[in-house]
């Protein structure tokens, strides 16, 4: 434990350095101005910016009364960095004005002496002063840890999301920005072979840690139960089984989610889908006109069976599917039908995807709405021109 001593008389410094001698505290350096003191943690300089420089400093012994600038400056300019904030800071005082120890107190030092110097009344609170920089330290060092433990779990459920796909008759691309280091929304897509792709979007009840653990199951599910069963009901169906395999005990909370699952024939022109109540999805036509997914079932995992209906659509010629999450919605301001017009006004503007322009409209908060709490995830799915499986058979 490395003690800094400030104070301008020698005689004091002395006082102060043997009685911690006498127990043992024998890292102990003194400054004789405040600006020395400064100096000592890193921030003698003030006209550079307020930058983490580190202090090897674990207390203060800060002399009230000193010229120049007195212990209450000093204490108050410590506070300005954040780095220093921890750093337990003691007045040392010979002053029995109440309203000056309140001001010492309430600019950041956590105790005060008053001189002639009580020995045992000095070491009894620098014991505690200590005790509380070690719990500090303990706390700030666990935390750190779990934030580096959630970014490697972020980069990790990042890792499990779909590349773009850029083929000749579909092209996928995703934007996906969670609300915290973990996310509850998932989205995939897998080629099925002749022309056939599964594309699935899910949004997990909740947000954080929870929901993103609840996530990655299903993502370690989902490739196997999409390739073995490809029927959208199967696959909805299949899903609710295994996500309520899962034991959570006698949980207060119900866990679930919300998915769409699609299978996209780009020969025949055909979209199987099951939409388990998630925000409906859109087709844009060709011709203009906007076709719905919205025949919805009950979201995944609130019951034991689930009665998961499949419904198709055609299309013709090119197009595109838009999907997303309901945080997508909530990023604009009004009511539900308010905030479907203005998503659907955005994204029929662009034929083909425009990265920029669906940041700008939904991720990036220049002056515009609001963000809310929760994940946003938005897929662009372009239908590509080519010959159907109609007009291949003529």
């Amino acid at each position: 434990m490395r003690i800094l001593i400030v104070d301008d008389n020698p005689t004091n410094v002395i006082i102060i350095r043997e009685i911690l001698k006498k127990e043992n505290y024998r890292d102990v350096i003194s400054a004789s101005s405040a600006a020395e003191m400064l100096e000592h943690l890193g921030i003698g300089d003030r006209t550079i910016s307020l930058r983490p420089r580190p202090s090897d400093i674990d207390l203060v012994l800060l002399d009230m009364m000193m010229p120049e600038m007195d212990g209450i400056e000093a204490c108050s300019i410590v506070q300005e960095y954040e780095h220093l904030k921890d750093i337990p800071i003691i007045m040392v005082t010979a002053v029995g004005d109440s309203k000056k120890l309140a001001e010492a107190l309430d600019v950041g030092a956590v105790d005060y002496v008053t001189k002639p110097i009580n020995k045992v009344e000095l070491m009894a609170r620098i014991r505690s002063a200590l005790r509380l920089k070690q719990e500090k330290d303990w706390h700030k060092d666990r935390d750190q840890r779990i934030q580096d433990e959630l970014k490697l779990a972020a980069m990790v459920q990042q890792a499990v999301l779909s590349p773009a796909i850029q083929d000749p008759m579909l092209q996928a691309n995703a934007l996906y920005q969670p609300s915290f280091e973990l996310a509850g929304d998932l989205y995939s897509w897998y080629p099925l072979g002749e022309g056939r792709y599964a594309v699935i979007l899910l949004d997990m009840m909740g947000h954080g840690i929870s929901s993103s653990l609840f996530c990655m199951f299903i993502a370690s599910v989902l490739k196997d139960t999409v390739t073995t069963y490809v029927e959208p009901e199967k696959v909805i169906q299949e899903l609710n089984r295994r996500f309520n395999q899962l034991d959570l005990g006698k949980q207060l909370v119900q866990y679930y989610f919300t998915a769409i699952y699609m299978v996209i024939d780009t020969r025949s022109r055909r979209i199987d889908y099951v939409n388990a109540g998630h925000p409906p999805g859109l087709l844009f036509n060709q011709d203009g006109s906007i076709t719905k997914l919205d025949r919805a079932c009950s979201p995944v995992g609130l019951f034991d069976k689930i009665d998961a209906e499949m419904h198709t659509i055609y299309y013709e010629g090119t197009g595109h599917i838009a999907l997303y999450t309901d945080g997508l919605l909530e990023a604009v301001e009004g009511e539900y039908e308010e905030q479907l017009e203005y998503m659907t006004a955005c994204l029929r503007k662009y034929e083909e995807w425009n990265e920029e322009a669906m940041l700008d409209a939904f991720f990036r908060n220049d002056g515009g709405p609001q963000d809310r709490d929760d994940d946003k995830c938005l897929i662009w799915i372009s239908l590509k021109e080519g010959e159907s499986l109609h007009e291949n058979q003529k």
